[in-house]
């Protein structure tokens, strides 16, 4: 029997509306630990685990009992997207849970001159999207386009990637990840 500790850390680090930076500070594990166990790119000892755990707070024995139902629901209305970002850009995210689902699905709204860092993004998997309104500057690799509506992206994750608003008008964008990352 194969346990999907990634998507379980998720979703109980979700359920107490931890961010991924807040659990790793209360562990005492780095940011990109949280990323890599949630995304199944690294599998914890037990004792690291443990240490996660800690900083929700749950023990060992309740996370491998944790069984949350599978998700049912097939329609959401606007306002049932649960947003999971913050700051100058939003990220409402499809579905409440993630736990046992392979992809996750967001509307992003970026706000004139928000990107999602200095630092490029690298996990695993793959995602695409495409702009509904206003300029998406993406860069993959070295390579930086500017979208406008109806452009599209679509990469593996582990090239170092990066998204930046351009322009004076917020920035849409549907886009899809497997596995769930975010």
């Amino acid at each position: 029997m194969s346990v999907d500790i990634g998507n379980r850390l998720r979703h109980l680090r979700m359920m107490h509306n931890l961010s991924q930076r807040e659990l790793a500070k209360r562990a005492g594990v780095t940011n990109s630990t949280i990323s890599l166990i949630e995304s199944n790119s690294s599998n914890p000892s037990v004792g690291a685990l443990k240490r996660i755990l800690d900083g929700i707070p749950i023990g060992l024995a309740e996370f491998f009992a944790f069984e949350p139902e599978r998700p049912r629901k097939a329609f959401y209305a606007a306002e049932e997207l649960v947003e999971i970002g913050k700051g100058p850009i939003s990220y409402r995210q499809v579905g409440e849970s993630l736990f046992g689902r392979s992809l996750q699905i967001l509307k992003e709204c970026y706000q004139p001159g928000s990107d999602t860092g200095k630092v490029s993004l690298v996990h695993e998997g793959e995602e695409g999207g495409i702009v509904l309104s206003g300029r998406l500057e993406v860069t993959v690799d070295d390579e930086r386009r500017i979208l406008g509506p109806g452009d599209a992206y679509y990469f593996e994750s582990r090239r170092p990637h990066r998204f930046r608003c351009v322009g004076p008008i917020a920035c849409e964008v549907i886009s899809a990840c497997t596995p769930p990352t975010f």
